[in-house]
């Protein structure tokens, strides 16, 4: 199929995104990646940020600066560029207490597709997950990567707080979710990850590009890890870089 060539939306009168697509699909977001990393490697003078997202590239700009349509122009000559893979990726490894009060919503999972719970745990951790962005709220990594098998609509009625930590999916998404929040994903485990800790070195843990692979831990080893990660140890795994 033939990618959709990119397109500029103006943003208000500071920022523009850059579209590749309308879609949840790898290979628009591997668009969006490169872009953001061409972005980085050229330092167009006036660019504040950026911010990657599943099918665009958000890009803050100082009109004192750099004018819209230069900035337009330089972006869409970059965007038109063959997709570069990253130098290096980082691969974490992500322990996940899977069920029971850590994931409340294991069990409805597993009935859904008329399947053992342990067969849902394993089918969750198979995959290696690609980090397509981080929103919503601090920390909040969106995976793109999961087993198609064990996708799930949203909740019908949204739980006004889930625990932070929470490692869920929601149609054919899944997420490491940092802070207690609101959500209508389904708790399939916790983590004792913090992928975002205003008091360590990095802030936030995970990036836009990166990849996780899940593994089950047992309950009994979540307390010792989670005051681990709380005093800024990261306890994910970093295993390739």
């Amino acid at each position: 199929m033939t990618p959709v060539p990119p397109r500029i939306l103006p943003s208000g009168d500071t920022a523009l995104s850059v579209e590749f697509g309308s879609t949840i699909d790898t290979d628009i977001n591997r668009r969006v990646l490169s872009l953001d990393r061409a972005v980085a490697r050229e330092k167009i003078a006036g660019i504040v940020e950026t911010v990657p997202t599943y099918r665009s590239l958000l890009v803050h700009y100082d009109p004192l600066v750099i004018g819209f349509d230069a900035m337009s122009n330089k972006l869409l000559d970059l965007a038109r560029m063959p997709v570069e893979a990253a130098n290096a990726v980082r691969r974490w490894r992500i322990p996940v207490v899977y069920g029971g009060s850590f994931g409340i919503d294991l069990d409805d999972v597993a009935r859904a597709h008329q399947i053992t719970t342990d067969e849902v745990i394993a089918r969750h951790t198979k995959n290696d997950y690609l980090v397509a962005m981080i929103g919503f709220t601090p920390g909040f990594a969106y995976l793109s990567g999961l087993d198609p098998s064990i996708a799930t609509p949203r909740r019908e009625s949204p739980r006004t707080e889930t625990p932070a930590g929470t490692i869920s999916i929601g149609g054919a998404q899944a997420c490491v979710q940092c802070l207690a929040a609101p959500s209508g994903w389904h708790l399939l485990g916790r983590t004792p990850v913090r992928t975002f800790h205003p008091k360590r070195e990095p802030v936030f843990l995970l990036e836009p590009g990166d990849q996780i692979n899940f593994h089950a831990i047992v309950a009994s080893e979540f307390e010792a890890l989670d005051r681990a990660a709380e005093r800024g140890e990261p306890v994910a795994e970093l295993i390739a870089s």
